[in-house]
């Protein structure tokens, strides 16, 4: 990892502070990188949760220089650890209609393109026009429903309740550079390049970060009750490369109008491109936090997909069947403010088994004498 973290962070990293995790030889540490140059918090705190909680961001032994990379023999990880993984989805209007698609597919990306038509000129702008829980967004689904056209994934697009899902176990998210999950069994799936937002105990959002929300449009297409299947697998959250906390120049203004680019390259020379723009969402993301936090606690935090505007319809193979992943894929989400995270797509089953996970995440602090600073 020497000399590559200049590649992965924003152009203003030394006017910043960032929060992450890296595996050293002796097991997970907590660093911060503040201008310019890298600490190893561990000593102080061992967990970002408990950073995140306290506010414990300064100090630390210095490693550093960004541009000297890290230390080595270590690696990135994912940049939670304690937190809770939850996920908003259909939180754009394109999105909401994509999903509407899958339901009304089965699943069958080949019947997508006819009913995305059809949907598209029914629905397409009058979902784009109303504000989610709103009289007008009422109306409309009173004119879908009476069309035959209404949708569960309507109902969490424009009505007064967000989706919110758990997305992932404590522990079991991938950073930059590891290997991403695609079920095996799966035929039709797609990356989703979102923000994710990093929220304390007490419900305050303290930063954000990228996320890939892997999903499979197959499963999901087939029923709703399949979500779980369709998201939470080995390696299918990626999360990183590190996070920038809000402070007098990064703010949560900064994520409503962060662009988040995709890039897609295949080992046969297939290359797709899209942005999620975050202008376009139908819900503010301070209103995911809350509808997050709704009658719930998280005394470690959570982490927050906060959705995607982004569903790659180009066709890949097969004329009309759209698009979906291919083993060897490298995918690519970046945004100006908050870096580059970059990860190579394998199937769920042949990725790296998930081993540290709570019991032995916390063996290995105990074996460390850090048990206190957790």
């Amino acid at each position: 990892m020497a000399g590559q973290l200049t590649d992965i962070l924003p152009s203003d990293y030394a006017s910043g502070t960032f929060l992450g995790r890296a595996q050293s030889p002796e097991g997970p540490c907590v660093i911060a990188i503040r201008g310019g140059a890298l600490f190893d918090l561990t000593l102080e705190v061992a967990t970002v949760s408990g950073a995140v909680a306290r506010r414990a961001f300064n100090g630390g032994t210095a490693i550093g220089t960004v541009e000297g990379g890290l230390p080595n023999g270590w690696r990135l990880l994912s940049p939670v650890d304690l937190q809770c993984v939850k996920a908003c989805g259909v939180t754009f209007a394109v999105s909401a209609i994509e999903r509407v698609i899958e339901e009304r597919a089965r699943g069958d990306a080949s019947r997508a393109a006819e009913i995305r038509a059809a949907l598209e000129e029914k629905v397409g702008a009058g979902i784009r026009a109303v504000v989610p829980g709103s009289a007008e967004a009422d109306q409309l689904k009173a004119a879908l429903i009476d069309e035959g056209m209404w949708s569960q994934y309507l109902e969490v697009a424009i009505g007064p309740d967000a989706e919110v899902f758990s997305k992932s176990p404590v522990l079991s998210t991938v950073g930059h550079g590891a290997p991403i999950g695609v079920r095996s069994d799966s035929t039709w799936n797609n990356p989703e390049p979102e923000v994710v937002l990093i929220v304390d105990p007490h419900g305050e959002c303290v930063g954000a970060t990228l996320g890939n929300d892997v999903n499979l449009r197959d499963f999901e297409g087939r029923s709703a009750l399949l979500l779980s299947k369709a998201k939470d697998n080995t390696a299918s959250c990626s999360i990183g490369p590190f996070i920038r906390l809000f402070d007098q120049g990064f703010t949560i203004d900064d994520v409503r109008q962060a662009n988040v680019d995709l890039l897609i390259e295949g080992p046969e020379g297939y290359r797709l491109e899209g942005t999620n723009m975050m202008g376009q969402i139908s819900r503010d993301p301070l209103d995911l936090v809350e509808q997050t936090l709704s009658e719930h606690h998280y005394p470690d935090g959570f982490a927050l997909f906060c959705g995607t505007l982004f569903a790659p319809t180009q066709d890949r193979d097969t004329p009309g069947a759209g698009f979906t992943h291919k083993r060897g894929d490298r995918v690519t989400i970046s945004s100006r403010r908050l870096g580059t995270l970059a990860n190579t797509v394998t199937t769920s089953r042949d990725a790296p088994a998930w081993e540290m996970g709570i019991a032995a995440f916390v063996r290995n602090l105990a074996s460390r004498g850090l048990i206190d600073r957790i």
